[in-house]
């Protein structure tokens, strides 16, 4: 009873905060609610890297998740005529979970560095191709047209605040998902295994297929994140999968912890804000900023700002 309590508070209040977001980006000058639309679509990404870390490892290659579901919307609108809202980012999620389903058996084999590299060997190879095939618009990218929602062609007025509200209400419903399956069943057989493979398979688990399926769901997230990001951007290219795009996803996941599912889409946030304010003020050095930043919550808070308000994982 307990646990159903839990589980009702966590939807209300994810509900509520994602209202009043909404309200309030009405009255928010435009330049605010595009860094939160992006910071909602970019926290998506890292939301998966954080899947995987609450199994013990860190994919550095997440940024070709992002890239291929960036390039699936972008395609399907300019392409096929497909231009929802909803529906590209659907197809975003599902095209970069379709692509990561052969490489997830391979993935699952391995651990530490190794998991890493060759993630992020995938995300090179991604970029590559991005970079020279033409029909994927070169080193340049293309720009693709205002989405529509709902077959309503959004005026130029308000199309930032809907894909604001587009994204948020995406970003929360994936995220109260996520805290679910963090807490379910399965979630707990992935903490399992970060503590202790040997016991799990002991048990009956399945260390590799438990990591397999956080590879193919922290693709879905990924791919959800890019076709919003690209569809609020306007514009995709190459560097969405580049090896700097992974580390800032990996920066928000580690600065959040693996307790939070909330305490990324704030990291992500402050990550987008740091971007936005140094970049003006200190072009060449806000990263190293950046990187002292993540050293400090390191040393003090080495469960990431999430273990601020996390009692055991439940926010």
């Amino acid at each position: 009873m307990s646990m159903q309590t839990g589980v009702f508070k966590t939807i209300l209040l994810g509900l509520v905060t994602c209202a009043a977001l909404c309200i309030g980006g009405w009255f928010m000058p435009k330049w605010l609610t595009f860094l939160i639309t992006m910071a909602a679509a970019n926290g998506l990404v890292s939301l998966g890297i954080v899947g995987l870390m609450r199994g013990g490892v860190v994919p550095f290659g997440q940024g070709m998740m992002f890239a291929v579901g960036g390039y699936a919307a972008a395609l399907m609108a300019n392409k096929l005529g497909v231009t929802d809202a909803v529906l590209l980012t659907l197809a975003g999620g599902v095209i970069a979970m379709l692509v990561a389903l052969p490489f997830a058996p391979l993935l699952s084999r391995y651990r530490g560095i190794f998991f890493a590299m060759l993630t992020l060997a995938l995300s090179m190879v991604t970029y590559g191709l991005l970079m020279k095939l033409e029909w994927f618009g070169g080193s340049d990218g293309f720009n693709l047209g205002r989405p529509t929602l709902l077959g309503m062609k959004l005026p130029d007025a308000t199309s930032g605040y809907v894909m604001y509200v587009l994204t948020l209400c995406v970003a929360t419903v994936v995220a109260l998902i996520t805290r679910v399956v963090f807490d379910s069943t399965r979630g707990l057989i992935t903490l399992a295994v970060r503590d202790n493979e040997l016991r799990v398979e002991y048990l009956g688990g399945s260390v590799r297929q438990a990591i397999a399926i956080n590879f193919v769901l922290a693709a879905f997230a990924g791919g959800a994140g890019g076709a919003l990001g690209v569809m609020s951007l306007g514009h995709v290219e190459p560097t969405f999968s580049f090896w700097t795009t992974s580390g800032e996803f990996v920066f928000v996941a580690i600065l959040a912890g693996w307790q939070s599912v909330s305490a990324v889409f704030v990291a992500s946030m402050v990550l987008e804000v740091v971007r936005s304010f140094s970049s003006s003020y200190f072009p060449n050095s806000w990263q190293l900023a950046l990187g002292l930043f993540l050293l400090v919550i390191i040393r003090f808070l080495p469960g990431g700002i999430g273990s601020l308000w996390s009692q055991k994982g439940h926010s």
